[in-house]
This record gives C-alpha cells, structure tokens and sequence, in this order.
C-alpha cells in the first residue's frame, strides 16, 4: 500500500470522477485507474462503485476512507512540524477582513508577516461577520478581523482590538437632538437606518431589541456606513452606527447615546481549537503581538 494509492483514491472520491480527479492531480487517467486498481487488489475488496455515471463509494470505501485522509493528512503533519522545527516556514494562511476596518491597518499587519516569512503565501477575503466566522469554523480561514457584539460566537476566540459605543444620529432639527440620551423603547415608532444583517453592529442592535422585548424598524441597511449617513443626512430616519462613523458627519448630524449602552467590537477571531498549520499559528503570533 502506498501514499500515492491514498491520494488518489480520497481524490476520486471527492471529485466523483476519474478524469476530473486525474486532471486534479495532473496524472494520465489510466494510471489513477490503475494505482486505485492496485489498492483494491491488495485489500481484498473494491472500495469504489464504477457502474454508475458518477463513482461511488462501496460500503468497504466508505469505511476506508476516513482512515486514507488521516494518513494522508500524517504525512502532511510529519512535512510541517518539520519546516517548523527546522525554521523552513511554507505554507498558505488565509485571512478573512470584515469591509473597511481601516483603524485596524490590516495590510501593515500582513506585511510584516510576510517580512518575516516570505515563504509562506497569504489570501485575503472580504466578507460580514457571520460569513468570516462560518468561514473559521469550517477551517475556510485561519484568523479573521471582525465585529461583533459582546458575546463570543461558540468554538471562536477572540482579542479586541477596537471597542466604541454605538449611538443614534439624527438631523440637527430634529425632536431627539436635543436629548444627551435615547432608550431604544423611544426609537421603536421612528425608522431606522443601521447595517445589514451579518455584521456585527447588526447583532447588537438585534440583541438589545430582543432584550427589550421591542420589534425596531429597520427602514434601511446597508453594508458600508457612509451610505448610511448620507441616507440619515437627508431625514429617512435615524441612524444606529458606531460613533466614529458619525464623527465625520457631526455638521450635519447629532449624535445621542443609547441606554441601555450598546458597544460595538472589532476583534481578531480565530478558532478556539487553533489553526492546524504552522504557517497558521506564526500569522495568530504575529498578528496577536502586532495587536499589542
């Protein structure tokens, strides 16, 4: 039994094809075929079902299967604590980045990574919060820059890096700007103007109106925050948004805390079980110690 025999037959099978697998893995089709016959033969047992368009799994594959990754996957662990003891970093890390957090200096922080490590490659994504931590989760990304509310997401760790009270802004004649405070229950008949669902200052409204048991009306969202503005700027309501987003438009707008207080979080988030790769964990070190 060899490795190249494990690589082809968990390539087969998740590509459910011969030729798709082939091309994948840059080999002649017949000798995939031919490797996987080899295996077969050597187990006693065919471990995949070629009778129909698509190949399948027999019942003796399936059960093979998860052992082949997890050897396969040895091996590539055997390859990576060796670079890493042997100080040969390669590798990939790929970064998720919540839009526009220019506070945060992202690119200064990847930069210096790759100072460090020119061998290894770094992939950048943007995306809200929701999708860059389902993207940790499912092992998509290594480390993301997100915002969230004040609860960490299950399975997520986190280290702040920017913490600000959200507040409401309204035109300068409006009936709530000469108020230093405003209660959600006083917004609930007014329309709203905050982000779109999936970021984090979206789930921190949402979470304070469900605590206040209040149904809010969310007149307009959207993802980047100057929009926002401009929308509140011209009375369509009032806008939820962090203060620092407000700062810029202070001629034209008020802002007023919010009671109970609200505060938006930008953090760096990582899987609490940590990333697999070393190349992954020197990017958390990195960025985790850039963050202090």
């Amino acid at each position: 039994m060899e490795l190249r025999q494990l690589e082809y037959f968990v390539t087969v099978t998740e590509e459910a094809n011969f030729t798709r697998a082939a091309e994948k893995l840059h080999v002649a089709q017949p000798g995939v075929s031919a490797q996987i016959r080899q295996l077969e033969r050597e187990l006693g047992q065919e471990l995949l079902d070629r009778s129909g368009r698509t190949v399948r799994l027999t019942e003796v594959g399936a059960a093979v299967l998860p052992y082949a990754r997890a050897a396969l996957a040895a091996v590539s662990g055997v390859r990576d604590v060796v670079d890493e003891l042997t100080g040969l970093m390669r590798g990939h890390v790929a970064v998720g980045m919540v839009g526009s957090p220019g506070i945060l200096n992202v690119p200064g922080v990847l930069a210096g990574f790759h100072d460090a490590h020119p061998g290894v490659t770094i992939t950048l994504s943007e995306g809200n919060t929701d999708k860059l931590v389902e993207g940790l989760r499912g092992g998509r990304l290594d480390a993301a820059y997100v915002g969230l509310s004040a609860v960490d997401p299950p399975g997520i760790s986190t280290l702040a890096l920017w913490e600000e009270p959200i507040v409401a802004a309204v035109l300068r004649d409006d009936d709530l700007a000469s108020n230093k405070s405003v209660t959600l229950d006083a917004l609930k008949d007014r329309p709203l103007i905050t982000l779109c669902r999936g970021s984090g200052i979206r789930a921190c409204v949402d979470d304070a109106s469900a605590v206040a048991g209040l149904d809010l009306e969310i007149a307009f969202e959207a993802s980047e925050p100057d929009v926002l503005m401009r929308l509140a700027k011209r009375g369509f309501g009032v806008a939820i948004l962090p203060r620092s987003a407000i700062e810029a438009h202070q001629s034209d707008l008020v802002s007023i805390e919010i009671t109970p207080t609200m505060t938006g979080r930008l953090v760096l988030a990582w899987r609490t079980d940590g990333p697999p790769s070393p190349a992954a964990r020197a990017f958390l070190v990195h960025a985790r110690s850039a963050a202090a």
